[in-house]
Formats: C-alpha cells, sequence, structure tokens
C-alpha cells in the first residue's frame, strides 16, 4: 500500500513514568489494510506502546503524535480530548489483548459482553445485539455459536476465549486492530487457527493490524511489515522477507538465533528403577447428568484414559498435544493432586504410589516438585525472595536453624544465576521487581531447594520471549546434568520438547496415540494427528 496516506502514522512517540522513559522517539506508520508486526523481548516497550496510542496508560507523561487518518477526518489520537477517544475505542481501533482470561469480565457470559459493545457503540436493540453476538462469534469459527454465548469465560477452551475476544474487537468493524500476543498461551495448532482466522477477516473488512509479538515464527507467516524495538526504541525497520533474509541491527540478528539448542546427555539410561512409572493410568472427573438422572447419580468425563510411562533418572519425557488433550491432567495425577476416586490403573513416584494422606506423602512431596507456567501468577506477590524459596525447608526440614536456611537459600538462588552481587538486596525483594526469565529462575530455585529428584515442568517457558526463554533452556540442561534430574516436560512448544526430551508421548482427548524416542516421534511421526501437530509448529 502507497505509504503516502498512512491510516496511521506515529511521529517521535514517548512514554515515561515518572523519571523513567520507557517509550524513546518511537516512529513508525501503518497504511490501510496492511499488517505491520511490533517485535522486541519483554520490557522493549511493544505493550506499552499500544496502550499509549489508545491512551490507556495510568500516570504516564506521553509526547510526540499519532495522526489518524481515516479518510474522512485526520486525529491525533495523543491530542485528541478523552469524549473523542471514547468514540475511537472499539470504534474505529479496537484491540485484542493478551490474556483473554483476564481480559474478559468473569460474571458475564461470553455473548452479554460482545452484545453490550453493540448496544453501546451502534445502537442496537437488546435482542438484536444478542443475535449480532452469535452472528459474529459463528463468524469467528466457533462451534455452536448460540450455546457458547450463554457460557462464561471459565466455561470455554483457551482458543474459544481468544475468538471471544476477536469477535468483541471486530463487532464494530475497526479499520485499525491492535493485536497484544493473541496466540501466546494457545498451542500450535489453534495457533494456526487463530492466524488464518485474523488473517481472513483482515482481508474481508479490509483492516490494517498492529501485531505485537515475541514469536517469529508467527511474524514470518503473518506480517508484511516489521518493526524490532529494543529499549524503548525501535531499531530496525522493514519488509518482512528482506529482514528475516538480511537483519542488519545486531539485536535482530540476536533474535533470529534465539532458537532452543539441545544440550542434553543422549547416553542410554542406567537400568535403574524409573522415578515415575504409569500403567493403564486412567482420571475421570464426575460430570452432571442431563435430565431427571442428574438427581440421582453423576456420569464421568474420561480425561486420561490408559496412559503408560515411565521416566529413568536423569532423563525427560516430553508430553504433547493441543488444549484438552489431557496434559496438565496428567502432570496433575503425577503430583498427586487428584482425589484418589479419580485415578485408576498404576501410578509410582520411585515405586511409591500416592496415599492420598498428607503425612504419608510428605517424604513423596519431596522427592517431586513443580515449575509452573507463569510465574508471576505462581509466586505470592505478598512474600519476599528469602520466603518463597526458602518455604519447602520450612516444611520439609524445620529443624534447621535460620542462618543455615538464609544460607541455602543463597546457594539454592546462586545455583540458578541469582546472586547478591547482580541484585543487591535479593533476599528482600518481591516477585514484581524481577523480569519474567528472573521470576522463573526464582520459582526454579524454590523447587530445587528441598533437592528433588523429579521435576514436573508445566509449560516452563511458553510465557517468555525467545532470548529468555533459550537461556531458561540452558539452565534446565545444566541442573539436570549436574544433578542427575529427571523432567515431565509439559508443553505446547514443539522446538522446546526437541531441546529437552529423550522420549516424547503425545496425548490426543486424553489417549496416548504415539509414543518413543524423541528423534523418532519428532523426526518419523506415525500417527495423522503426530503429522498434524508437527506441520502446525
Amino acid at each position: 500500500m502507497p505509504m503516502s496516506a498512512p491510516l496511521l502514522d506515529v511521529r517521535g512517540l514517548s512514554v515515561a513514568f515518572g523519571a523513567k522513559t520507557v517509550v524513546d522517539e518511537v516512529s513508525f506508520a501503518i497504511a490501510p489494510g496492511e499488517k505491520l508486526a511490533l517485535v522486541g523481548e519483554s520490557g522493549s516497550g511493544k505493550t506499552v506502546t499500544a496502550l499509549a496510542l489508545l491512551r490507556l496508560l495510568h500516570d504516564a507523561r506521553t509526547t510526540g503524535s499519532a495522526v489518524f487518518d481515516d479518510g474522512q477526518a485526520a486525529r491525533d489520537l495523543l491530542a485528541l480530548p478523552e469524549r473523542a477517544m471514547r468514540g475511537l475505542r472499539g470504534d474505529d481501533i479496537a484491540m485484542i489483548f493478551q490474556e483473554p482470561m483476564t481480559a474478559l469480565n468473569p460474571l458475564m457470559t461470553v455473548g452479554e459482553q460482545i452484545a453490550e459493545v453493540l448496544r453501546l457503540k451502534r445502537a442496537l436493540s437488546p435482542a438484536q445485539s444478542a443475535q449480532a453476538a452469535i452472528d459474529l462469534l459463528a463468524k469467528t469459527g466457533i462451534p455452536e455459536p448460540a450455546r457458547r454465548a450463554g457460557a462464561y469465560p471459565h466455561q470455554l477452551s483457551g482458543g474459544q476465549r481468544q475468538r471471544a475476544m476477536i469477535a468483541m474487537a471486530l463487532a464494530c468493524e475497526p479499520k485499525l486492530l491492535l493485536a497484544d500476543e493473541p496466540t501466546t498461551a494457545l498451542d500450535v495448532s489453534l495457533r494456526g487457527q487463530i492466524l488464518d482466522l485474523l488473517d481472513e477477516l483482515q482481508r474481508a473488512n479490509g483492516m490494517a493490524v498492529l501485531m505485537i509479538t515475541h514469536d517469529l515464527q508467527l511474524v514470518r507467516r503473518f506480517a508484511d511489515r516489521v518493526a524490532v524495538m529494543q529499549h524503548g526504541r525501535l531499531v530496525e525497520q522493514g519488509a518482512t522477507a528482506q529482514l528475516f533474509a538480511a537483519p542488519q541491527h545486531p539485536y535482530t540478528r540476536k533474535l533470529m538465533a534465539s532458537k532452543p539448542e539441545r544440550d542434553v546427555v543422549e547416553a542410554p539410561p542406567e537400568a535403574a528403577e524409573p522415578l515415575l512409572s504409569a500403567r493403564d493410568l486412567r482420571v475421570t472427573y464426575p460430570v452432571p447428568l442431563p435430565g431427571v438422572r442428574g438427581w440421582f447419580k453423576k456420569g464421568a468425563f474420561v480425561a486420561v484414559q490408559g496412559a503408560s510411562f515411565a521416566i529413568p533418572p536423569g532423563r525427560t519425557l516430553g508430553v504433547i498435544g493441543e488444549s484438552g488433550s489431557g496434559k496438565s491432567t496428567l502432570a496433575q495425577a503425577a503430583l498427586g493432586l487428584l482425589p484418589a476416586a479419580t485415578v485408576g490403573g498404576q501410578l509410582a513416584i520411585g515405586g511409591r504410589a500416592w496415599q492420598h494422606r498428607p503425612a504419608a506423602d510428605k517424604p513423596l512431596r519431596r522427592t517431586v516438585q513443580v515449575v509452573f507456567q507463569d510465574p508471576f501468577s505462581s509466586l505470592s506477590p505478598r512474600m519476599a525472595v528469602e520466603e518463597i524459596v526458602g518455604e519447602g525447608l520450612r516444611v520439609h526440614a524445620p529443624e534447621l536453624p535460620a542462618p543455615e536456611r538464609a544460607r541455602r537459600v543463597q546457594a539454592a538462588l546462586a545455583e540458578v544465576g541469582l546472586t547478591e552481587a547482580q541484585f543487591p538486596g535479593l533476599l528482600a525483594r518481591y516477585p514484581h521487581e524481577f523480569s519474567g526469565g528472573q521470576r522463573q529462575r526464582i520459582a526454579l530455585a524454590r523447587a530445587l531447594i528441598v533437592e528433588p529428584a523429579l521435576l514436573v515442568l508445566d509449560e516452563p517457558t511458553s510465557a517468555l520471549d525467545v532470548t529468555i526463554q533459550k537461556q531458561v533452556l540452558a539452565l534446565l540442561q545444566r541442573l539436570q546434568r549436574e544433578k542427575h534430574l529427571s523432567y515431565l516436560l509439559i508443553t505446547h512448544d514443539v522446538a522446546v520438547v526437541q531441546a529437552m526430551a529423550h522420549e516424547v508421548v503425545v496425548l490426543k482427548d486424553g489417549e496416548v496415540v504415539e509414543s518413543g524416542p524423541a528423534a523418532q516421534v519428532l523426526g518419523h511421526p506415525r500417527h495423522p494427528y503426530t503429522q498434524r501437530l508437527l506441520a502446525a509448529a
């Protein structure tokens, strides 16, 4: 598209909070119908830039200009009165937020939330807006849109929630869509579906898209042009094909090179008893039956069916599959977090089964620890680092005196690359004072301090950008080599499995459809579902 008449022309945009400038003299333009990707690491200023354009930042000092010209009038978004901005938000410029579970209102059905936009912006009647909401959900490809419109956000899958967010953003047919990491939390196949959907809707409506992401494969597939941000500044811009073929700036080249590397012990496992073994594992959840039958008994939803696997000492088992395939249920069963009545078959940690009694299971709790997907939500915001990391010692080694406990906390933090020399006052700091990668290192230290033999890693890098992901994976590989740790790795990122796993299990609808050595399953997949997952990646 000719850049002589851009839809959005941003010149010298700067955003500061107090004395700290987080976006510094950023300039770019988007033509009507164009797709521009804004890429960079966490903290580079991508999201702040988008929020500044919609004037959604509080206590921020914003300078520069952002002229929005829809062919009828040219308006500077940074200088418009608030009343005029309300007319533009959601109508001419819409936004898809990164995490739909927190962006959607949990007390309103999805249909009500979409209909609310239509009533406010299009002055439709309640009946008209309700039907329009159903039509919009159907347009995004959600099955049974009339039924889904009556569902609350927690009753939908991650992909369905993201589609509902897209339906809400497109309700008023905006001319510009700001999409902030719209596929980060989705598995590879859903990610492809959302990209195809955005592509289709963008072409049908002639809409321009500003895509904010750290996923370079997504950028290569979706964007017309790319703008690279580092420390609040734009360091490089260009056409997608040209920038990927010959990146000019060192930071862009660093991003391109940040792919997970395999550095694990490939020797065959020792002939030892598996740390974690499962045979014909079955997990069921009670669900209400329809009609009168539901008054007297409940039905059963089978989340995992007939899963068998083993993890020897010092090895990694990668579990992959789409959302709803049973991966997280498998992890919860391995951690002994499910009621005994819901788990069937055999499951043992070092030859011992979970007894589902706190006193009896306490030794196993020390043997197996977990690292969650999002360290920001899994670390208590009210506890300092010393309390967070030392909590396991207070439970499993209460006899330790306070000085010894503090020494072990410092040693565990040093083991994951966090020291007082780097971070003065480290032990007294709180999670919000660290970056995403640093918080994940704190979560690792918390798990390692009780000297476990097995770590359950539930999407440990999906919330991290590519360079930090590479660092965390290298740390996990080093710890495995040095401590002979075993990992149960739950992920939808095939690149992470390729870098980490010795064996792979592929789950679909709760059943193991393929398993075996990682090189065999990932290099020569036999099942059509595995082939589809790898193709989508």
